[in-house]
């Protein structure tokens, strides 16, 4: 049943030619001849490096992505996951006790209201030059409190993935538990967050009131070159989370040298960490979301294959300050 990788991501959205110009625009995806179906949804594919991105949207409100959008606003509705055999894969799920939705689509209850459906491997197919974005790093999902360990367990039972980064995030007053999941491929990695209720509500829980329960926060872009990317993406005036100089100026004592100068990354407010086996750097845009819950994180690998253990907190710290600013 192996899981590959994630061939695709469909998002629901109130105007799903609005967004796909944005992503044009912004961060430099290509989108194909948009297709109405008869039942007059609209849905356009947006390509870049190996990214997918379907974008499906519906005038009638009794559809099931205008239904999807008032419950939740636009969001990342289904995961597809590119499997050697996709029945062999739904076939374990259901043993393991996931939720089948769509039998003859391949289609399981996953995270909330955001489903998983089992696809054949796409055919590999060229890489069209030049690009600013590679492919699909990981997926943020946040869950109610009380659902981690669910939900890790379903992934490890029913998905065939196993833990490879735990972290425990403190922000001031607040807290979160975090543990981070992937296909044994190594193609697949979710990156699971609950809030610990024991603390006070933070933004785990705004983003579950905002969202309307569990789903995706953020998909975050793999990139062979976060400066370049971020200086086009900021050009094209999208706007990036910032941290404060304090961050930058303790570098040198956290890590040593980094791979990327502690001034450009400075510059670009680019958070920098490690694991045993190199760097990562990270990049979190602004939310344009009306609910202030999805947005999209870009990243770029130097040898790292999981994740440090000090970036989710500057997310958040970050989150919180511009939440606190849009607030006055």
């Amino acid at each position: 049943m192996s899981i590959q990788t994630i061939t695709h991501t469909e998002l629901h959205c109130a105007d799903a030619d609005k967004t796909a110009a944005g992503l044009c625009a912004d961060y430099g995806f290509t989108a194909a001849e948009p297709a109405t179906a008869p039942d007059g949804s609209r849905t356009i594919e947006l390509r870049q490096g190996t990214i997918r991105l379907h974008l499906a949207s519906a005038a009638d409100p009794e559809h099931p992505v205008a239904d999807y959008v008032a419950r939740h606003g636009d969001g990342v509705a289904v995961l597809a996951l590119g499997c050697t055999d996709p029945q062999a894969a739904l076939e374990r799920a259901e043993r393991h006790g996931a939720r089948v939705l769509d039998r003859d689509g391949a289609l399981v209850a996953g995270f909330g209201d955001t489903a998983l459906r089992f696809v054949p491997l796409r055919t590999a197919e060229p890489v069209p030059e030049p690009r600013l974005l590679d492919h699909l790093d990981h997926v943020a999902i946040c869950l109610p409190a009380g659902g981690l360990a669910t939900s890790v367990r379903f992934c490890e039972a029913a998905l065939g993935f196993h833990t490879i980064f735990e972290e425990y995030i403190e922000v001031g007053e607040q807290a979160m538990d975090s543990k981070v999941v992937q296909s044994p491929s190594g193609g697949v990695t979710f990156t699971l967050i609950e809030p610990d209720t024991s603390r006070r509500p933070g933004q785990i829980d705004d983003f579950l009131t905002a969202h309307g329960g569990a789903g995706v926060q953020h998909l975050a872009f793999s990139t062979g070159d976060i400066a370049t990317a971020v200086r086009t993406i900021r050009a094209r005036g999208v706007e990036f989370l910032t941290t404060p100089g304090a961050y930058f100026d303790v570098l040198a004592e956290r890590f040593g040298e980094t791979a990327i100068p502690v001034e450009v990354l400075r510059d670009l407010n680019v958070l920098v960490d490690q694991d045993h086996g190199g760097q990562l750097f990270q990049i979190f845009a602004r939310s344009t979301h009306p609910r202030r819950t999805y947005f999209l994180e870009l990243i770029e690998r130097q040898g790292a294959g999981t994740f440090g253990t000090a970036n989710i907190k500057a997310l958040y710290e970050a989150i919180k300050r511009h939440s606190s600013a849009a607030s006055l």
